[in-house]
């Protein structure tokens, strides 16, 4: 049986950390993994600036930056490495390391059992801090996120909002305002004249949830109508049988469509466009995260969260919340602005 690259990516990591350093072929016959996998996975890692690489060695990442010895530990605990939150950490470190601080990566594969052991983890390591992004959906009940305000560090949520009724509320938070960011996409929608907007959108993850309900929200403020929301590739859906959704809707008067996230609407666009639908003439397509988009044929107009940023603004209110004093600063519940990046898959004004 298969596992995923988020769960590989975690073994590795957890494997690089026990180790410190370790050849790739080694580590992929210790694994049961074969090699050009892991080497992909570890690329990967790489990229996001948790394990250095090189001459087919991996080994614990070290800071770009040189600190001082008595520099701050700081923990990331993330879901997955690699496109979304690969940028988030990329933000998390370069801040971490101009602050004279040392990042340490905890990643806990999407599974919600798996982020107390993450953080556990981190903890023995000796971090001084937390920034958490939690499995969590916005359906999870209040009381479930109690846990990370008895935490022995100070903590800050990442790219996660509490509701005000959970006790979690009490953390200081940054996340992407991923509202405003579907709002902006269906008002650049509205104003080429496409007023029958379809929704294609995952059901797993944090921010797909946030897309749908920013979704209905939009619509209604516009007065465009919300024709449909279909489940996005994955388990349960697969690319052709979300594109003949798709295509269904479009006889019925759909005339554009958002995906969360790039992944699905590069598979989608070569499906649809076999099947007879040109994109933007037939079907203005805006994509969400704005990680791959560009490299769809037509290159998508997408919605950008600021990942970086994200990141970037986490660790200095980690920082701020753990020199603060006897008189502690005042909890910040930050959200950042998505941007919207126009290009060649929404065309003119609707037929």
């Amino acid at each position: 049986m298969s596992i995923s690259a988020d769960r590989r990516r975690a073994r590795i990591l957890a494997e690089v950390q026990r180790l410190g350093s370790v050849r790739v072929v080694s580590l992929a016959q210790h694994l049961g993994l074969p090699a050009v996998t892991v080497r992909r996975d570890v690329a990967a890692l790489a990229d996001a600036g948790a394990v250095d690489r090189s001459h087919g060695s991996v080994s614990v990442a070290t800071s770009r930056d040189a600190r001082p010895a008595d520099g701050p530990s700081l923990g990331l605990l993330v879901p997955a490495v690699g496109q979304y939150f690969g940028e988030v950490i990329a933000g998390a470190r370069e801040a971490a390391g101009h602050a004279g601080a040392h990042l340490v990566l905890g990643i806990s594969s999407y599974e919600a059992s798996a982020d107390r052991d993450q953080i556990e983890k981190l903890l023995r390591s000796g971090v001084e801090g937390l920034l958490l992004a939690p499995n969590w959906l916005p359906s999870d009940q209040p009381d479930t996120q109690a846990w990370v305000c008895e935490l022995a560090v100070p903590a800050v949520l990442v790219e996660r909002r509490s509701t005000l009724e959970s006790p979690a509320a009490a953390l200081d938070s940054v996340s992407s305002d991923h509202h405003h960011g579907v709002l902006a996409a269906l008002r650049h929608l509205s104003s080429l004249g496409r007023r029958h907007v379809a929704l294609v959108a995952r059901r797993d993850t944090w921010t797909a949830h946030q897309v749908r309900s920013g979704y209905v929200g939009g619509c209604e403020l516009l007065g465009l109508t919300a024709e449909s929301v279909i489940d996005g590739v994955g388990p349960q859906m697969d690319a052709e049988a979300v594109a003949d959704q798709t295509i269904r809707l479009t006889e019925r008067g759909v005339d554009a469509v958002l995906i969360h996230n790039d992944q699905d609407a590069i598979q989608l666009l070569p499906i649809l466009r076999a099947r007879g639908l040109r994109v933007p003439e037939d079907l203005s397509v805006i994509s969400y995260d704005d990680i791959f988009a560009a490299l769809g044929a037509p290159s998508l107009t997408a919605v950008a969260p600021p990942k970086k940023a994200v990141g970037a603004e986490a660790v200095e209110l980690l920082l701020r919340r753990m020199t603060g004093g006897v008189a502690a600063p005042p909890v910040r519940h930050v959200q950042l602005l998505p941007t919207l990046t126009v290009r060649d898959s929404c065309g003119g004004p609707a037929r």
